[in-house]
């Protein structure tokens, strides 16, 4: 193996996450619920060269497949992120993050003023205006949130 070349370990079977916007691996951990307290292997990659993007994060979690509402929430902060189910060391799915156009019960209203943040039983809505850079509508206020808005929720 040569000194210039990254070598990260295969994974038997869990999820890797490609392509994450560069710098937000951390994010995605966060939106994930993952602590490092959870006793298996976790491989983050922060700000690897790629060719596509200038710079991508990488995030490896063996004995664990993500679900499609944490596939949605990594889709608000990692809009070209690609998920891979590894089962047996093989890629046995691979989807690419798809921001629905309306983002339902994931999120609160950044508006304090919202029906939603009220003691209403009204589910938060949002369309998205906007993937890149994020902008979400709430359907009740008509409040714009963007990225720094959805990051300081997870």
């Amino acid at each position: 193996m040569s000194e210039t070349m990254l070598y990260v370990s295969k994974i038997k079977d869990g999820t890797v996450i490609d392509h994450i916007t560069g710098g937000h691996a951390l994010d995605v951990i966060k939106i994930l619920g993952i602590t490092g307290r959870e006793n298996r292997v976790i491989t983050i990659a922060i700000n690897v060269p790629s060719k596509r993007y200038g710079f991508k994060d990488i995030v490896k979690i063996e004995g664990r497949e993500i679900n499609p509402q944490e596939v949605h929430k990594i889709a608000l902060i990692a809009p070209h992120a690609t998920i891979n189910i590894i089962r047996d060391y093989h890629v046995v799915e691979k989807q690419r993050v798809k921001l629905p156009k309306v983002i339902e019960n994931i999120l609160k209203c950044a508006n304090p003023a919202c029906i939603t943040n009220s003691n209403e039983p009204v589910r938060p809505k949002f369309y998205v205006e906007k993937e890149e850079p994020l902008l979400l509508k709430c359907h009740y206020c008509g409040y714009m949130m963007d990225k720094s808005d959805v990051l300081k929720q997870f």
